[in-house]
């Protein structure tokens, strides 16, 4: 299996993320990480997709998701044409014997801390999904009492855009 990130630019109405993630659902994948929002024009949302699956199946889900009326354009981001990035916060017990253990970690990953009562901290991580997956494993020697993560946001580099795909 290969992970995989469309960005998929539709119409902006109620109902139109229920629709397509149907079509995933009907196609057998399992969204890893969804991000949705308006775009420059309050016409349009975007949504980033990322999923596991074949390549083929890869194929017959895009073919399936262009017959849906709210899908203007959909571009496959691979990771040497796109950034990428997640926001995670996570909220760790506050204790004197790891604070300090936790901070440097905290520092090493560029975390910032953006609550701290003598209960919990919690930091805030920008960076890619590994980033996010690595920060975790580090930080499970300690107690994490809760994790958040925003879906993937990315965007093509260069001049190009998901406009120019218009399918209108």
């Amino acid at each position: 299996m290969n992970r995989y990130t469309l960005a998929i630019l539709v119409r902006n109405q109620f109902g139109v993320m229920n629709r397509l993630t149907s079509m995933f659902r009907r196609r057998q994948f399992n969204i890893s990480s969804l991000s949705a929002s308006e775009t420059e024009s309050d016409k349009y949302s975007r949504l980033t997709f990322t999923f596991d699956g074949t390549e083929n199946g890869k194929q017959q889900l895009i073919n399936q998701l262009y017959k849906l009326p709210d899908v203007y354009a959909i571009k496959e981001l691979l990771t040497d044409n796109s950034i990428s990035r997640e926001v995670m916060l996570i909220k760790l017990k506050n204790d004197s014997k790891t604070r300090s253990e936790i901070y440097a970690a905290a520092d090493a990953f560029k975390a910032e801390t953006i609550d701290y009562t003598k209960d919990s901290i919690v930091l805030q991580l920008i960076g890619t999904a590994a980033t996010m997956d690595d920060f975790i494993a580090l930080m499970s020697e300690y107690t994490i009492l809760e994790i958040c993560r925003s879906g993937t946001a990315s965007i093509e580099k260069g001049g190009a855009t998901l406009r120019q795909n218009l399918m209108l």
